[in-house]
């Protein structure tokens, strides 16, 4: 199952690890972040003010390797 941006960001890190150093690079520390509780990843983006489709695709590149 492909990552969404409607998908909550503690539940994709929690269900895919691999995908916290994609987080990371992008500049969201979404481990720490109280935020990552409650917001999902087109939330998380927007704030940080990515690309959301290139955000998208660089985890689903993550969880496929």
């Amino acid at each position: 199952m492909p990552i969404t941006k409607e998908m909550g960001i503690l539940e994709v890190v929690q269900n895919h690890p691999e995908t916290i150093e994609v987080f990371a690079n992008s500049g969201m520390g979404c481990i720490g972040c109280a935020a990552a509780h409650f917001e999902n990843i087109e939330q998380g983006a927007l704030a940080h003010g990515l690309d959301i489709d290139a955000l998208i695709d660089n985890l689903n590149k993550a969880v496929a390797s």
